[in-house]
């Protein structure tokens, strides 16, 4: 609650320096407040929640509750989001006259995320999705003059205006079904019910179907690599990253703390869900020849292993599963798409793989941090994504789903395929230009720290993964 107060303020705070001339102190303010924010998460989990206040965890009148699931996952939201701003350097070069309200929009939906990862009510659940989604249709949206942009935004917006109804929908139905919008009172009704009705089942399934939107899921995919794609790199890393953790982690709370009496109930569709997702964004993945829609794919087939987390349910595996795949995934992410933003920023836009070609040569650090976001996301030993997927794969040969482990390192193995694709470009010689070789790309020295920063931590968490604490649901 503490984190959500401080962005909030910051939030419509920051509007005012609009009227500045100079707008260059923007970036540092943002960065200071989000580290500041990262602080209070970390006191919040040596706490309780409020450290004044022992015992007290829930505010709103119950509708929202930081436990250490909760702030666990804020903590993965903030920190992901730090890492994240120093690529927005080109906003300030360029002065642009929107630069407040970018930074008051993402630090809004940023407020959204934390919301989701909090909620113990349906209403906060709906509040949260809508204060992620909002600033995020605008934002697809902030490169006016490009088409891709217009329509990535248009889409982002038709669609997840649609996946918002379904939702409502669901959440109404469940109403009706237990006459609560409580998790807590759901889950009383579930356990007091000999039978799941049709009406529970049918609001659970809707709004199963709205959260896959959010999180990216098949067969609710659709939206993904079009919007990926035209949004502006900044903004797709964001979406790729908070959305996505923050998504999950309401996934997982509202299977958990409301439904799990009826897991036999919803296993089937999750599992569906599961596997057709493995499917489709890496079978999607291979056909690509742009980086960037590579990536997108990418973040559909990662969803997937996140939905075996789900699948096994585990009160234990399955939280820490998420958190340490979620971070795992984040920062390698984070450094993959900072790579094709500045690469395409330097070479007119391009985002193909020929784009990267020479990077070893004329950007050896850019080259290096692309080749071990690439590893990571692969799941390759001694980088981060190693462990993430061996604990998504732990948590469901605990519960026996050897089928879908068997499938799960088959689309592993074709993952390796299309991620070492931009790699052996990067380390391929370029083609020459007037003067005989490319041109060296331009990094600014924050740009330069925060991508050795990104490359450390995905290899500290591929050698050290105890580092990172366990989170379960209260």
């Amino acid at each position: 609650m503490n984190t959500i107060l401080l962005l909030s303020f910051f939030g419509i705070a920051n509007l005012f320096t609009a009227f500045a001339e100079n707008k260059r102190f923007i970036l540092p303010l943002v960065m200071a407040v989000l580290a500041v924010g990262l602080g209070v998460t970390a006191f919040d989990w040596n706490g309780p929640a409020v450290a004044w206040m022992p015992g007290v965890e829930q505010y709103l009148g119950g509708m929202l509750r930081m436990d250490r699931f909760a702030v666990g996952f804020t903590g993965v939201v903030v920190l992901t989001t730090l890492l994240l701003l120093p690529f927005s350097v080109s906003y300030i070069r360029r002065q642009d006259a929107n630069l407040s309200e970018y930074y008051s929009l993402l630090v809004f939906a940023l407020v959204g995320a934390v919301m989701l990862v909090g909620y113990e009510n349906l209403i906060m659940l709906f509040l949260g999705v809508e204060v992620l989604s909002i600033p995020m249709y605008v934002l697809a949206g902030v490169e006016k003059k490009s088409p891709r942009s217009n329509e990535a935004a248009l889409k982002y917006f038709l669609m997840g205006s649609f996946a918002t109804g379904i939702l409502l929908f669901g959440m109404a139905l469940l109403y009706g079904a237990t006459g609560s919008f409580s998790l807590t009172g759901i889950a009383e009704a579930a356990v007091n019910t000999s039978a799941p009705g049709a009406m529970l089942l049918l609001g659970l399934l809707l709004v199963l179907a709205g959260l896959a939107f959010k999180v990216g899921a098949a067969p609710f995919h659709f939206w993904t690599p079009d919007v990926y794609e035209g949004a502006p790199t900044f903004f797709t890393a964001f979406m790729s990253t908070v959305v996505k953790t923050a998504g999950f982690a309401a996934f997982y709370k509202l299977l958990a703390a409301a439904f799990s009496p009826a897991y036999g109930a919803w296993l089937p569709t999750v599992l569906g869900l599961t596997v057709l997702t493995l499917l489709v964004g890496n079978l999607g993945a291979v056909a690509q020849s742009s980086t960037k829609r590579m990536l997108a794919y990418s973040s559909i087939s990662h969803a997937g292993y996140l939905l075996m987390a789900l699948v096994a349910f585990d009160a234990a595996r399955s939280p820490q599963a998420l958190f340490f795949y979620s971070l795992s995934y984040s920062v390698a992410t984070i450094a993959a798409f900072a790579v094709v933003k500045l690469v395409a920023d330097a070479r007119d836009g391009r985002e193909d793989y020929g784009a990267l070609r020479g990077l070893a040569r004329t950007n050896p650090l850019l080259a290096v941090a692309l080749a071990v976001s690439m590893l990571s996301l692969a799941g390759i030993p001694l980088t981060g994504g190693f462990f993430g997927k061996f604990y998504v794969f732990a948590a469901a040969a605990e519960r026996g789903f050897i089928g879908l482990i068997v499938l799960a390192v088959l689309m592993a193995a074709v993952g390796i395929y299309y991620y070492f694709r931009p790699v052996i470009a990067a380390f391929m010689s370029g083609s020459a230009d007037e003067d005989g070789e490319l041109a060296p790309i331009p990094v600014s020295s924050g740009e330069t720290l925060m991508l050795w920063v990104l490359t450390g931590l995905t290899i500290v968490l591929g050698v050290l993964p105890g580092l990172v604490s366990v989170v379960r649901v209260a």
